[in-house]
């Protein structure tokens, strides 16, 4: 219970040494409480947990004092056994030299050799490059850092602890993609029981093996990762609704039987065997799914081609100096270059503090360009997400005054309706959202930039704070987008889903990527991530194996003559790869134009029937003529656009092949 709210009722799960389990369930359900029992801070009001006594535990600090230790050391501060043993070792050395201290002091010094004392250092720089840490930052006290890095250093500590059973709750929260896809390598690897909370479906898919599912006040184990989950999870609600069909049949049979007969003396005694029936019969609860959560971003407004240019633009902050007045500014993205067109669908890649968000909010207008020229076509309407877009808000006021604030003529119904399309029902559209989880205000912030009708999307992580479901919901929306997008996110399932080109926005410029998220793993593997080893904690006890990451391997040389077949072989993979890589962007544009032109097509179509009914050109409906008219043209004139680039890269494609 956590107050008066029951979390778990009557819960039996088992789970197994070196199981990675992915825990999951709604916000709220009990997931964080759960992991609180496992580490004793809470307590089960009944029944019992149990794992065993000698296991050592490790997780994540919610806190990170603002310390003046160096960030290399904090991280190093993980291995808690590792620093005790070294405290008594500097107590020993202060001590006057004995024989009982000497023996003490060899004891302590293959202890340290034990737990890996004299690679600590390299391990511990290791984990912090992965995580994203420069050197140079590795060394600056704790409290330099902002809030989401110190929570990296938290992780750090959690993963430099060996342990036997480690406990994750959102640790991709605060990572950009690379961190990400290096601690999925690294969790692949770790030898203990892992259990990890995320709403990163990719992230769970690569790790683990074990779902449980925390729904009803019930814990259900499913076998395999995520994608296994939602399909048996599927499997049993086609199932559950069968059953609990059959079983409403039967009962209806029986109540029918026992309201015709109970009264007559002949059939009396098979009533009374119906009813015995009916009351043995066990109700079958219907297996329901969390109330599913949809919606749809509505039609663009008409948008300019191109969209945006921008000409030799230096993006960055400019800041005034209060006491002398003087102006400085600092680059982060140069030599911009870039233009939007209609229907592009970009994904920004690039480690944290790149430019990504400086580059969004200089194309959203947010910034003004230090140098160079922007250039924006007229009827260009921008939705923008930003980062903490959650944060501008005002919490003391309702979704409801939030909406009117920017639809001040429309009707209130008509604004309530919208709202309970985002799951805002009742009261709760007229409530201040103070007490708002993250989630539900990030949902709000969704739904008041689909009010506006956008024509180009700049989502700069919008998925942070959503649970799964919300995450699907928004995918789903962003796929069926009309518009132009492009989209900073961690999330691989969405950007796989929703973005058909990436760009990487690294030292300083922007860069074109020609490849999928499968490509941009295998790059970071070969280049950032590739260099130097990682090494893992020891799970077990008498485990004090390294693990260095498996960076690509480059082809061994030749020994004596050079194998010709096995070289041509290698050659034509790698061109096949490479055409590989060139051909998925194209095919992927092609399957939107597809789409595109399908819906434009039946829209023209039922335009053309309202136009070949006589009733149309009677007087009293010019205006509604004048609008199918004007409809028509539009149609007529997109198809043609549309088709022409579908021709075009279908040709391109073509050469590819």
């Amino acid at each position: 219970m956590r107050g008066v709210k029951p979390l778990l009722e009557q819960v039996d799960v088992t789970l197994n040494p070196g199981d990675k389990i992915g825990l999951i369930g709604a916000n709220g359900a009990g997931k964080s409480s759960l992991f609180a029992m496992m580490r004793g801070e809470l307590h089960p009001d009944q029944g019992d947990i149990d794992f065993p006594a000698k296991w050592r535990v490790a997780y994540v600090a919610q806190e990170t004092p603002p310390l003046e230790r160096a960030a290399l050391d904090y991280a190093i501060d993980g291995d808690v056994g590792l620093r005790k043993l070294e405290a008594e070792l500097a107590r020993l050395e202060s001590e006057p030299e004995s024989t009982e201290n000497g023996i003490a002091m060899g004891d302590i010094y293959g202890a340290l050799a034990d737990a890996d004392a004299y690679t600590v250092q390299s391990r511990g720089e290791q984990l912090l490059l992965g995580l994203g840490f420069s050197l140079d930052q590795m060394q600056q006290p704790v409290a330099s850092f902002s809030g989401g890095w110190r929570m990296r250093l938290n992780l750090a500590q959690a993963l430099m602890c060996p342990s036997d059973l480690l406990l994750l709750d959102e640790p991709t929260n605060h990572l950009d993609l690379d961190a990400i896809i290096w601690l999925e390598d690294w969790l692949k690897r770790y030898t203990g029981t892992l259990l990890i909370i995320s709403h990163d479906r990719d992230f769970l898919d690569e790790i683990v093996n074990v779902v449980v599912h925390i729904d009803e006040r019930k814990l259900k184990r499913y076998s395999g990762n995520y994608s296994a989950f939602e399909r048996q999870r599927a499997a049993q609600m086609i199932l559950a609704a069968g059953a609990l069909e059959k079983q409403q049949r039967k009962r209806a049979h029986l109540e029918s039987f026992v309201n015709r007969f109970k009264a007559q003396a002949s059939k009396a005694r098979q009533a009374q065997s119906r009813m015995k029936a009916l009351a043995k019969m066990e109700e079958l609860a219907p297996l329901r799914a969390a109330a599913e959560f949809s919606f749809e971003f509505r039609e663009p407004l008409n948008a300019p081609n191109p969209l945006l240019v921008m000409e030799d633009v230096n993006a960055g902050y400019r800041s005034e100096n209060e006491q002398t007045g003087d102006i400085s500014e600092k680059t982060i993205v140069r030599d911009i270059n870039f233009s939007l067109q209609i229907g592009q669908r970009i994904g920004l890649l690039g480690i944290n503090g790149a430019g990504k968000s400086t580059l969004i909010k200089t194309i959203a207008g947010e910034l003004a360009p230090l140098t160079g020229e922007s250039t924006t076509g007229k009827g260009l309407n921008i939705g923008y997400f930003a980062q903490h877009q959650v944060e501008m808000l005002r919490h003391d006021e309702s979704p409801l005054w939030h909406l009117a604030k920017i639809a001040p003529t429309t009707r209130e119904q008509e604004l309530r309706n919208f709202l309970g399309g985002f799951n805002f029902p009742g009261t709760m559209v007229t409530s201040s959202i103070a007490p708002f989880s993250g989630g539900e205000k990030a949902r709000l912030a969704l739904a008041l930039i689909v009010w506006q009708r956008p024509n180009l999307l700049l989502l700069d992580e919008p998925t942070n704070h959503l649970d799964l479901e919300t995450r699907e919901a928004l995918t789903e929306a962003l796929a069926q987008f009309e518009g132009t997008l492009v989209v900073v996110s961690h999330d691989r399932h969405l950007l796989r889903a929703t973005t058909d080109q990436f760009i990487i926005v690294a030292d300083g410029k922007l860069q074109p990527f020609d490849g999928d998220l499968d490509d941009y793993k295998d790059w970071l593997f070969q280049t950032k991530l590739g260099k130097g080893t990682d090494v893992l904690p020891a799970a077990g006890k008498d485990n004090k194996t390294a693990f260095p990451v498996q960076s690509p391997v480059a082809p061994p040389k030749a020994a004596a003559a050079p194998a010709a077949g096995k070289e041509q072989k290698r050659q034509s993979a790698e061109e096949r790869q490479r055409l590989s890589g060139l051909r998925k962007p194209i095919e992927q544009k092609i399957k939107r134009l597809d789409e595109q032109i399908a819906k434009l097509t039946a829209k023209k179509a039922e335009v053309d029937a309202q136009l070949a009914e006589e009733s149309i050109y009677d007087a009293a409906n010019k205006a509604r003529l004048k609008e199918l008219l004007a409809d028509q043209a539009y149609c007529t004139k997109e198809l043609g656009e549309l088709e022409e680039q579908w021709l075009a890269l279908s040709e391109e494609l073509e050469a590819l092949s």
